[in-house]
C-alpha cells in the first residue's frame, strides 16, 4: 500500500444488540435527559411536535424525574451501579461473543437512548474494520415505537459515514421456536419454585396508544401471537394477555395490566403469576412497575400469592436464541 494512503481497516462483521436505554444514574439530572431523549422521539410521542415540546420541557420534564428517579432506585444494580437492563444487554452481548465471536465477528451492544448510544458504538465498528453489521433490535413484538426507531437512528448513524457497511437488520422474532421454548421453559422452572398453583398467569406487554393500532402498527397482533404459541406449549394453567406502562390521558391497548390485577381477586383469581414477554431484559418496568407496585395493588385487592418470572435476560436459551437469529443474517 502507498504509504500516503490512509489506513483503512476491514474483513470484519459486527453484531449489535440494541436495548431501549437506560439513565447513567438515579440522579434527577441523568433521569431528565434520559426522559427528554426518549420522550422528544417522535415515534414514541405522536403528537404535534409543537406543542409536545411545550408540554414536556414546562411540565413533564419538570415532574415526572423525580417520580422515575425514586421508581430506578428501588431496582438499580449498587453492587456494580448500573441499571438491570443495562447489565444485562452487556451480559447478554458478551455472551453471545463467546459463542459466535471471532477475530472476524465482532459482539457489541448500543441503547436507542442513553448511553453506550447507537452512533458510537456503530462507528466504533466501523473502525475496527466491520464491513457488515447485523442489527438485533431487542424487540421481540415489532412496533413503530421500539424496533422502528432503532432502524431510523441506526440509518441516521450511517447517513454520516463515507464508507458505508452493508447492513442487515433483524425485524422481530415474537414466534420463533426457541422464543417460545425459553418462555415455556422459564414457567415451568417458576412453577417448581414456588409451593402454591398459580390460577392464572398475565402474559404483559408495553402498551401503545390504541391510534398507533388503528393506523397499522402490528404490534397488538404479535403479542397475543406469542402469548398463543406460548399456551399451545403449555397448557397446565390459563394465560391470558394485558398491557402495561400506559402514559398520558388517551386509550391505550387493552386490558390494562394495572386494572386487571385489581380486579382479579373480586373473581376469584388469588394466586397470580406473571410473565413479561416482550422485555428481553429485566428492567424498571418488570421490576418496579410489575414486581412491585402490581404486588402490591394485587394483594391489596384480596390476591394471596403473587410472582414474576423473571425476563429471558442472560439464560443460555436465551443466548441460543441470539445465536440462531444472527447467524441466518450473517453474510
Amino acid at each position: 500500500m502507498n504509504k500516503d494512503h490512509p489506513e483503512v481497516k476491514f474483513g470484519k462483521t459486527g453484531v449489535l444488540l440494541i436495548n431501549l436505554g437506560t439513565p447513567d444514574s438515579t440522579s434527577w439530572w441523568d433521569i431528565r435527559k434520559y426522559l427528554k431523549e426518549f420522550l422528544s422521539d417522535r415515534r414514541v410521542i405522536e403528537v404535534n411536535p409543537f406543542i409536545w415540546q411545550i408540554i414536556l420541557n414546562l411540565f413533564i420534564l419538570t415532574f415526572r424525574p423525580s417520580k422515575t428517579a425514586h421508581a430506578y432506585k428501588k431496582i438499580w444494580r449498587k453492587e456494580t451501579n448500573e441499571s438491570p437492563l443495562l447489565f444485562f444487554t452487556r451480559s447478554q452481548a458478551v455472551k453471545l461473543k463467546n459463542k459466535i465471536g471471532n477475530e472476524k465477528l465482532i459482539v457489541d451492544f448500543a441503547m436507542r437512548y442513553g448511553n453506550p448510544s447507537i452512533k458510537t458504538r456503530l462507528s466504533k465498528l466501523k473502525e475496527i474494520g466491520c464491513e457488515n453489521i447485523v442489527v438485533l433490535p431487542l424487540y421481540p413484538q415489532y412496533a413503530a415505537a421500539t424496533t422502528a426507531t432503532v432502524c431510523d437512528e441506526v440509518y441516521r448513524s450511517l447517513m454520516k459515514m463515507r464508507w458505508q457497511p452493508s447492513l442487515q437488520i433483524i425485524p422481530h422474532y415474537e414466534s420463533e421456536p426457541l422464543y417460545i421454548d425459553a418462555l415455556t421453559n422459564s414457567i415451568e422452572k417458576k412453577i417448581k419454585e414456588i409451593k402454591w398453583k398459580p390460577d392464572l398467569i398475565i402474559s404483559s406487554y408495553h402498551g401503545i396508544p390504541k391510534s398507533y393500532f388503528d393506523k397499522g402498527d402490528p404490534y397488538h397482533c404479535y403479542c397475543h401471537k406469542t402469548t398463543r404459541l406460548i399456551k399451545e406449549k403449555f397448557n397446565k394453567v390459563e394465560i391470558q394477555t394485558t398491557f402495561q406502562s400506559r402514559f398520558g390521558p388517551q386509550e391505550w391497548l387493552k386490558p390494562y395490566t394495572d386494572k386487571t390485577f385489581e380486579s382479579l381477586p373480586k373473581e376469584g383469581i388469588k394466586n397470580l403469576l406473571v410473565i413479561c414477554p416482550g422485555f428481553a431484559s429485566d428492567c424498571v418496568e418488570t421490576l418496579e412497575e410489575i414486581n412491585i407496585q402490581g404486588r402490591e395493588s394485587f394483594l391489596r385487592s384480596g390476591g394471596k400469592n403473587f410472582d414474576l418470572i423473571p425476563c429471558l435476560n442472560d439464560n443460555p436459551d436465551h443466548i441460543q436464541l441470539f445465536e440462531k437469529l444472527v447467524k441466518r443474517y450473517l453474510i
